[in-house]
């Protein structure tokens, strides 16, 4: 009876969990904690934070791959399964085709030159890859770090599970709890670059945007773009084609399904997969300490680079340009437009800033994917 109880107790996961585990059990819980009551990211975070969870239980082996014992073949576990997905880069430009369906290009095209502002914020990307290389990391996995300033969570998934499969765990834990922070870590930056007598510039109201202007752009901006950088074409296609079913309005089905259903399917398995890289053997090294640090670092010197040509296109344009709008070049849509309308409206009751700040918001979304096309086609 006693030699049964000691082979059950064995059997069980207390009897094999190690310290490491036991600390990133610990982690999952603050990551739900985070998603479930502060309400940071929910919809990723959440199963991100239960996948890490799962990984880390201890003879569970939801991601470990099939094998054959004694002649027999044993299949994986299911989150292995669900992980091809991350793998052979089908889930990011699947989320894009989503966010595609979703998004209104109209505030960009209304001021094309908005897209300079997202293109200044990705200065973030390039701070942070010079960054990691001075502490030693290579180049393939300073890109993947880099990425992170984009502030775009299925780019910096694309292109880290290209170059550096490895890192992928801590890379979208970091990405996507900076990208749930924006409200903290942007207003400080706004207050201290703009000074006051910007922040409160009242913008004009943009242009009317045609709807055959709306159906062209998608169509011309992948076909350029995708001659010019090929690598790019997997994430910028799968955004204008979501955008187009949108606009065309003649597959209102398709458009419904990609920003509901599929969005939604896929979001669940990306975040379970993603958070099963974060295993305690994976997570729980300096590598990792030096990556979420890397990565506060890429956020902030993305959203300064664009308070800082915002600022720029403010004195050129004569004091007709908030510079605010800039820190919404970096591609968190729209959460770093609410937060431009949010602090513009404090400083000026009634300043409505939204729309103007969604141009370099949606900007900011092709320049990321721009910027790990290229690379991707430079290390990959």
């Amino acid at each position: 009876m006693l030699e049964n109880l000691k082979e059950l107790a064995l059997s069980t996961g207390f009897a094999h969990i190690t310290f490491g585990q036991t600390v990133m059990i610990l982690v999952s819980f603050v990551l739900m904690y985070l998603a479930i009551k502060k309400e940071y990211e929910p919809l990723l975070l959440l199963p991100i934070a239960f996948g890490t969870l799962l990984t880390n239980l201890p003879l569970a082996g939801l991601m470990e791959g099939s094998s054959v014992v004694n002649g027999q073949f044993q299949p994986g576990g299911l989150i292995y399964y669900l992980y091809q997905g991350v793998e052979l880069g089908i889930y990011p430009p699947l989320i894009f085709l989503g966010v595609g369906a979703m998004t209104d290009f109209a505030p960009l095209l209304a001021n094309p030159k908005s897209i300079l502002l997202g293109a200044a914020a990705q200065l973030g990307i390039f701070v942070a890859l010079i960054g990691a290389i001075l502490l030693g990391f290579d180049l393939k996995s300073a890109a993947s770090i880099g990425i992170i300033g984009g502030a775009d969570g299925p780019t910096a998934i694309f292109l880290t599970s290209r170059l550096k499969p490895d890192l992928l765990g801590p890379i979208a834990i970091a990405a996507y709890s900076y990208m749930a922070l924006i409200p903290i870590i942007q207003p400080p930056l706004m207050k201290l670059l703009v000074p006051k007598e910007e922040r409160v510039i009242m913008m004009e109201q943009p242009r009317l945007v045609s709807k055959t202007e709306k159906i062209l752009f998608p169509i011309i901006v992948t076909t350029l773009v995708s001659l010019i950088l090929p690598s790019a074409a997997p994430l910028l296609g799968s955004l204008m084609l979501g955008n187009l079913m949108r606009e065309s309005g003649v597959v209102d089905r398709l458009s419904k399904t990609a920003q509901n259903e599929l969005i939604n399917i896929i979001t669940i398995f990306l975040g379970l997969s993603v958070g099963a890289k974060a295993s305690a053997e994976h997570f729980l090294t300096w590598e990792t300490i030096k990556i979420i640090l890397l990565g506060l670092f890429a956020f902030g010197f993305g959203t300064i680079g664009g308070l800082l040509f915002g600022r720029l296109m403010c004195k050129l344009s004569g004091g007709k340009i908030n510079p605010l709008i800039g820190a919404a070049g970096v591609s968190a849509v729209p959460m770093a437009a609410r937060v431009v309308q949010k602090v513009g409206a404090e400083e000026r009751p009634g300043n409505y800033l939204l729309m103007h700040a969604m141009g370099p918001n949606v900007a900011g979304v092709i320049g990321s994917a721009v910027v790990a096309g290229l690379l991707l086609a430079r290390l990959g």
